[in-house]
């Protein structure tokens, strides 16, 4: 009762990273050339994908969806944090902070399925390479691409029907640069175990199971790979970009969302944040294509038809 005749919070303060001058407009400079590097990478990726015909092929077509894919990813809160160096209000909206909350947590379920699905073309493609051709039909790249998309956004619905169904009641002020899950939990004035609940076991589950899937996909590699009299090197070298992703990626997101209570987020969990938010996404692209040698051809000759 006492809750219910509070005031109702109609948006939050986000701190981000308060400091002088100076310091603002070096990390102003600093997250704008990561989010221009990123966005530019992606978009040359998803360009060189659909225009080179050599790059017609199911590990391409994967990683354009990354590109996409993380091309939203990073827009979803460097805007705001750009924004928030030069603007004397950080406040957000409630609405907002739900819709910004509602799509980072889809893109990062996304991706999390979708690595998986990466990981079973490079099973297929090393284990059984005489199948690759019939299994991973554009077909069925099509439906798994779908499905992870799908499976992200709906369980991110999920999620944020429990949240956004909480009250907030005072304070306002969110210890981070964007609205995150366990900031936001910490503000509400009502009982959020069920919220909390809910979102520890989607946490779970869209994390384990893809997970088990990318390491069994790469148990059963290895072992081929060992067996290989020869071309080792090669197989080891298309999969490696790969598994240094996925240890990135499940290292920080684990360690920031599979856990069963709310936590408070303090400085370090901000700077955990950027990394996975903001750099991770500027160096994905570089890891996995632009240093592939097919890639490199493809942009090579993109670059001489637009000379020409």
């Amino acid at each position: 009762m006492e809750a219910e005749n509070q005031t109702q919070v109609t948006e939050f303060i986000l701190v981000g990273f308060p400091g002088n001058w100076g310091v603002r407009v070096a990390l102003f400079l600093m997250f704008l050339g990561a989010y221009v590097l990123t966005v530019v990478e992606n978009v040359v990726i998803i360009l060189l994908v659909q225009q080179s015909r050599t790059l017609h092929k199911p590990m391409y077509f994967f990683l354009a969806n990354l590109s996409f894919l993380e091309t939203w990813y990073i827009s979803v809160t460097a805007p705001k944090l750009l924004f928030s160096f030069w603007s004397a209000s950080s406040s957000i909206p409630f609405t907002h902070c739900m819709i910004q909350l509602y799509f980072f947590i889809a893109l990062m379920c996304t991706e999390c399925v979708l690595l998986a699905a990466m990981a079973y073309d490079r099973y297929v493609a090393i284990c059984r390479p005489l199948h690759y051709p019939t299994v991973m039909s554009h077909r069925l790249c099509c439906c798994l691409a779908l499905g992870c998309w799908a499976t992200g956004f709906g369980i991110s619905l999920a999620k944020i029907y429990f949240i956004s169904h909480l009250s907030f009641c005072g304070p306002n002020v969110i210890n981070h640069f964007f609205c995150d899950i366990s900031p936001v939990l910490n503000l509400s004035c009502t009982d959020m175990s069920k919220a909390e609940l809910v979102d520890f076991v989607l946490a779970l589950l869209i994390f384990l199971f893809p997970l088990s899937i990318t390491v069994l996909s790469y148990g059963c590699i290895l072992a081929t790979v060992l067996r290989m009299p020869t071309g080792k090197q090669k197989a080891f070298s298309t999969c490696a970009s790969h598994l240094v992703v996925v240890t990135i990626f499940y290292s920080a997101t684990i360690f920031m969302y599979a856990r069963p209570r709310a936590i408070h987020a303090f400085n370090m969990n901000k700077v955990i944040s950027i990394f996975y938010a903001i750099v991770t996404p500027a160096v994905n692209p570089f890891i996995y294509c632009l240093r592939n040698r097919e890639v490199k051809e493809a942009l090579k000759k993109l670059a001489y038809c637009q000379a020409i």
